[in-house]
């Protein structure tokens, strides 16, 4: 009789696994640990089964600026795409009018390529709330310093990060 010890060279890890805030459809808000990351399916490619994502930390309430910066674009729609950079990537805010209604989009350049975009389905004011955890509550998780009013809409300025690349260049918006 003899026996073998399997588990010696085998470690159980932490697993550290993403936290979903918020999805709706093929766009969802993730977090781990201290890095949120937008995933979504990119339909500016002929395979649909391509997952795109960028992620940023949540420095100086960067994901609710993102937010705020989003749902004011529903209010007064912009006349150019929207500029942010982002560690990895530039992201534009598209926005435009489907069926009447208001939506904005997410371009990605991957890798600050322009080279190589990713877009994101147009999302409306609604399902932006939902990826955003605005409808479940989860939105705590990365806005615990606001003062919330009766309606839950936070109140106070955005000091998200929005610069411009260094080129400057914009792109306008398809009317």
């Amino acid at each position: 009789m003899f026996s073998i010890s399997v588990f010696s060279q085998i470690k159980v890890l932490k697993n550290e696994s993403l936290v979903e805030i918020g999805k709706d459809n093929s766009v969802g808000l993730y977090k781990k640990e201290d890095k949120y990351t937008v995933n979504y399916q990119d339909l500016n490619t002929s395979n649909l089964n391509t997952i795109r994502a960028f992620s940023f930390q949540n420095l100086n309430g960067d994901v609710s600026g993102l937010y705020k910066l989003i749902m004011d674009g529903f209010i007064s729609a912009p006349e150019e795409n929207i500029v942010l950079e982002l560690p990895n990537d530039i992201i534009e805010l598209h926005y435009e009018k489907n069926y009447g209604q208001p939506t904005m989009q997410f371009i990605q350049y991957i890798n600050k390529n322009r080279k190589y975009v990713g877009k994101s389905q147009f999302l409306t004011q609604k399902q932006v709330d939902k990826v955003f955890g605005r409808t479940n509550g989860k939105y705590a998780m990365y806005d615990k310093a606001s003062g919330i009013n009766q309606d839950g809409k936070k109140g106070g300025p955005s000091t998200a990060s929005t610069t411009n690349p260094a080129s400057g260049a914009k792109k306008k918006a398809k009317k």
